[in-house]
């Protein structure tokens, strides 16, 4: 029995659980929240009856084979570290952490303690996203040119939308739309086009002045509710991303990707894939997920494909073998590189060079 310990408890009810309980072989017998009330409303219908609200004390107390961490950005580092040190493999989720020098360390930390190592892009287990890869790499799109990604949403846009100490609007904790979309998408593009070369964007906080929804407080956002790149990938094919949470109106995301023998769109609004050859019309070509029919997970593609990368990642470890799909602590090194230098790119106005050869 693969034993598994969770820290944080939001994401730990909404995903992680649910994807556990059709596991067989693994089993959550730990979890640790900031709040010990959030920790037992997640714990108690799994029957979890370890439940803490100081992540070291259950990782002190608790032998575990593996541990899943869904904190803020800024504790993934030292929760990794410490739980690969009791001997466990880890799952954290994105973005990797608060810069590509943490993510280093990360990496390094799981190779001296020899443990399966995965960052939670649980995108890569999506059907769809995996035909696209598929139909990349067997040349049915022809040279890729360029890529257009968006996702808009209203969720920040309200001034009284977000509650004062909301960790999402915080950047030194490791908050903003760039780490919490953005490096899924450049996640998303690395699998599909390969490494980038160089990017050139910006993260912005278009609505810093914000009030407690319940006290009326005032206070300042620190972290981006708008980012935008455009990633000069290896091959020559141009990606551009555009995130917002500002919007008046949620439009969801839309992929859009234009080789030079065909063309995709996939709208995450209704979740179908389209593919034209040539300049014949588009066809649908949408892959079904068989585990959204599963009871007891939540919907949408986020929490659905959580099982898929759960699946991977403990029959890695209860057969004794690496990783043979989905983003490892190198992914999430790189994916880090790309978001610094956006960063960069904000600060300086220019495109950014990127060396992923340092990352391995």
């Amino acid at each position: 029995m693969i034993r598994t310990g969770i820290i944080g408890a939001s994401f730990a009810r909404d995903a992680y659980l649910p994807a556990l309980a059709h596991i067989e072989g693994a089993q959550a017998v730990a979890l640790a929240s900031g709040r010990i009330e959030s920790a037992r409303a997640a714990a108690e219908p799994h029957g979890i009856d370890r439940v803490y609200d100081d992540w070291e004390a259950m990782l002190e107390e608790t032998e575990l084979d593996l541990v899943c961490i869904a904190t803020p950005t800024a504790m993934h580092a030292p929760m990794v570290k410490a739980a690969l040190v009791r001997g466990a493999h880890v799952l954290c989720e994105k973005p990797t952490a608060m810069d590509a020098t943490e993510a280093r360390q990360m990496l390094d930390a799981a190779r001296a303690a020899g443990r399966l190592h995965m960052i939670d892009h649980e995108l890569r287990f999506n059907p769809n996203r995996a035909r696209i890869a598929e139909l990349i790499a067997g040349g049915e799109l022809g040279e890729i040119r360029h890529v257009n990604i968006t996702n808009i949403g209203a969720s920040w846009n309200d001034p009284a939308s977000r509650r004062k100490g909301d960790w999402w609007s915080d950047r030194a904790m490791g908050g903003g739309r760039l780490g919490a979309n953005g490096s899924h998408q450049v996640d998303m593009l690395r699998w599909w086009l390969g490494e980038p070369a160089a990017v050139m964007g910006q993260a912005l906080t278009m609505v810093p002045d914000r009030v407690d929804p319940d006290t009326g407080e005032a206070w300042t956002a620190t972290a981006d509710d708008l980012s935008h790149f455009t990633l000069e990938m290896q091959s020559g094919a141009l990606a551009q991303v555009f995130m917002s949470g500002v919007a008046a109106a949620n439009m969801g995301n839309e992929t859009q990707i234009f080789g030079a023998k065909g063309s995709i769109i996939l709208s995450n609004s209704d979740e179908r894939l389209y593919f034209a050859k040539g300049r014949n019309g588009f066809e649908e070509i949408t892959a079904e997920d068989p585990d959204a029919r599963l009871p007891g997970l939540n919907k949408g593609i986020w929490n659905v494909s959580v099982l898929g990368a759960l699946r991977e990642l403990t029959s890695a470890i209860a057969e004794g073998r690496e990783l043979a799909r989905g983003a490892t602590f190198v992914d999430g090194l790189r994916n880090q590189m790309v978001l610094d230098a956006v960063w960069a790119s904000t600060e300086r106005r220019a495109w950014v060079d990127l060396d992923m050869g340092q990352a391995t």
